[in-house]
């Protein structure tokens, strides 16, 4: 939040007339507006709504609700000497006047030559083509840990809440991503379940965490229950990302090693794309935000470049995370022309943003079709590994059908050599739902699952490395020219 100040106090002193700050946290945004301006020597701080009108004015407090001209006019006419900054609240539903655009162009002239700043909130920047390259638009960011923590401590002072430095630290980091707003309310919640906040109430940010999330209707906040103990082989993998792991520690840092950036698996439908990613959210003790891409995209102008941005703030309030981004081959393997170029810049923003982020949020990309995928994509930086998920060799395969035989079957008692050497070329799902057939055959006959079943689900499955053995076979080729 440092950082955002610093930014807000220098548009002030270098005289930028007209400042657009899109945020839903409109209380915290005022209270931060009336510090820096106290810190500039700012000699008004004045705020208006459309309700209450003016406030911050003795002699002019009230006047103009409903009277958004009225307060542009009024500000237009202040004198110069005494430095003010006008704060008006949703004003994005006046913005459509012509008039009150006019007047806004108008002050933006006037207001160059005084030390006086107008500054608009609301939670959407409405772009117009005339008055865009007039207004400095700035995003509030969600609170940092710093102040997640500042606000914490102060509700437990508050509430005679005795909380230790460690028990503050989770609390803190578990709130990242949620609003001061939010903040308070599980804190109220707490209070009145159980009288003070404590390390119980992580839960509850959680929970609280998760309606956010399912509310922006892009990302979701996704449950993992399978660790990589629950995946069939994939050992180099495996090794891959417990390095990776060690890398987000205090002690990598003080090392020297960059925050890791992300990893991008490649291969056939069933190899275990998905559940890697859902596994290393378990393994690694992050939330796990899942991105539907698809989701980005409206019909409005803007709006999908304004979602993609407000996304990627959000990953990066819940930080640590691991953002995954499923089948990204179908989203961006499509013609750019057929969209007007939209998916083009979405693209670009998220590329831009991998390649510079120093937040600790892990994306995990999946993709099954890698002719589909745009070359810059693939290119180093983006990601800091490509891996290509084959269909399993006949180890791998002893694996899986042992790993889901016993996960559903305990006490199961026969060998495995006869369905490993009958089932080459299936895929880590399509050897799981042999299993699930197979019982159903010894489920039905009264019986616990024999090696016949097995044999008899196994053969009357047609695998995807035959039905599709065009795209299956390109993306062997691909690996094996090492790229992956």
């Amino acid at each position: 939040m440092d950082s955002w100040c610093k930014n807000f106090e220098l548009l002030i002193k270098s005289r930028t007339p007209l400042i657009w700050v899109t945020t839903k946290e409109e209380e915290r945004l005022q209270k931060t507006l009336e510090y820096s301006s106290e810190k500039l020597s700012i000699k008004r701080f004045v705020s208006w709504d459309c309700v209450n009108g003016i406030k911050g004015v003795i002699n002019e407090n009230g006047k103009f609700s409903n009277n958004p001209l009225g307060v542009l006019n009024w500000f237009r006419e202040q004198k110069t000497e005494l430095s003010t900054v006008l704060f008006l609240k949703d004003f994005y539903k006046f913005y459509d006047d012509p008039i009150i655009s006019r007047t806004i162009k108008e002050l933006y002239f006037s207001l160059r030559r005084t030390s006086n700043n107008l500054i608009f909130s609301s939670h959407i920047f409405p772009s117009s083509e005339e008055l865009d390259d007039l207004i400095t638009v700035i995003n509030l960011p969600l609170p940092d840990q710093m102040e997640l923590k500042n606000l914490l401590m102060q509700i437990a002072n508050n509430t005679n809440s005795n909380l230790n430095e460690e028990d503050l630290n989770e609390l803190s980091i578990a709130s990242s991503g949620l609003s001061e707003t939010r903040v308070k309310q599980v804190a109220a919640r707490a209070l009145t379940q159980r009288g003070k906040i404590s390390k119980d109430d992580i839960e509850d940010i959680l929970s609280e965490k998760k309606q956010v999330i399912a509310r922006s209707k892009i990302l979701e906040f996704f449950e993992s229950n399978s660790d990589q103990n629950d995946i069939g082989g994939l050992k180099i993998l495996k090794v891959w990302l417990k390095q990776r792991y060690r890398a987000f520690s205090k002690e990598a840092k003080e090392y020297g090693l960059p925050i890791p950036k992300g990893v991008l698996l490649v291969g056939p439908q069933g190899t275990g794309k998905s559940l890697t990613a859902k596994s290393i959210s378990k393994s690694w003790s992050m939330p796990l935000l899942r991105l539907d891409v698809g989701r980005l995209f409206s019909s409005l102008v803007g709006s999908s470049e304004a979602r993609t941005r407000e996304t990627i703030s959000r990953a990066e309030a819940m930080s640590p995370c691991i953002l995954w981004i499923d089948e990204i081959d179908k989203a961006f393997g499509g013609d750019a022309r057929s969209d007007g170029g939209t998916s083009q810049r979405v693209l670009a923003s998220l590329l831009t943003w991998m390649s510079e982020k120093e937040s600790a949020v892990f994306v995990i990309a999946t993709a099954n079709a890698i002719d589909k995928l745009p070359g810059e994509l693939l290119r180093k930086g983006r990601f800091d590994e490509i891996f290509f998920l084959d269909l399993p060799n006949s180890e791998e395969r002893m694996s899986i059908l042992d790993l889901h035989l016993k996960k559903r079957r305990p006490k199961y008692n026969f060998p495995l050599s006869t369905i490993v050497d009958r089932t080459s070329g299936y895929s880590g799902a399509e050897l799981e739902q042999s299993v699930i057939e197979a019982m159903h055959f010894s489920f039905s006959e009264s019986r616990e699952i024999m090696e016949k079943d097995l044999i008899k689900a196994v053969s009357q499955l047609v695998p995807l490395s035959r039905t599709a053995k065009e795209q299956i076979d390109l993306l062997k080729e691909w690996s094996s020219s090492g790229r992956a």
